[in-house]
């Protein structure tokens, strides 16, 4: 299967998770086709004492990107070695599809490893860390149900080719709680993977 073909799998299945609600206003989202390289490029905050995945990011739908009401999607390339530090979304749930690169990934009380093309659901208030594993980046999905989390994506982060403040740990936390989330600051245990 393409991961074009994936992608909309991931996209319709998060989007049958909606509830039925009313359609948008007149100044609600519009229908738009976004290329690989358009949206909103931003860059993370440096962070102290937090593990970052990346430097940059992709933010492609969500309320104050596209007008959208229901889903909130970004693209990332995560580098060898590097962590999505352990978390859980209150409220939304959360897809993951890694395109090109390995991870290990723990989900909940439970790790997997994640080859390119693999899909992982996040159901809400379940704990996730993503490590890639491999020796190339990981080119990352990741699409909410709800577009809460937009909020810390956009706390933590700035523009692309602005230059932004450290962040504090409790800022960090702040950010994931102004996002309805929660960062846990132990990372993941240490094994072999690690």
């Amino acid at each position: 299967m393409s991961n074009a073909l994936r992608l909309f799998v991931a996209v319709f299945l998060c989007v049958r998770c909606v509830p039925a609600q009313s359609p948008a206003s007149e100044g609600g989202a519009k229908p738009i086709v976004l290329q690989k390289n358009d949206g909103d490029l931003r860059t993370r905050r440096p962070r102290e004492g937090v593990a970052s995945p990346s430097t940059d990011f992709l933010l492609k739908i969500g309320p104050k990107t596209s007008g959208s009401k229901h889903l909130l999607l970004f693209t990332e390339e995560i580098r060898p070695g590097a962590v999505i530090p352990k978390h859980k979304h209150h409220a939304e749930d959360e897809i993951l599809l890694i395109q090109t690169g390995s991870a290990h990934v723990w989900l909940g009380d439970k790790e997997y490893d994640a080859q390119p093309g693999a899909l992982v659901f996040i159901p809400a208030e379940t704990w996730i860390s993503l490590k890639n594993t491999g020796k190339e980046n990981i080119s990352l999905v990741a699409i909410w149900n709800e577009p809460g989390f937009e909020e810390m994506l956009l706390c933590g982060s700035v523009p692309k080719g602005r230059m932004g403040e450290l962040l504090s740990r409790d800022g960090v936390k702040n950010c994931y709680h102004h996002g309805d989330a929660e960062l846990e600051t132990v990372q993941p245990p240490a094994d072999k993977k690690m």
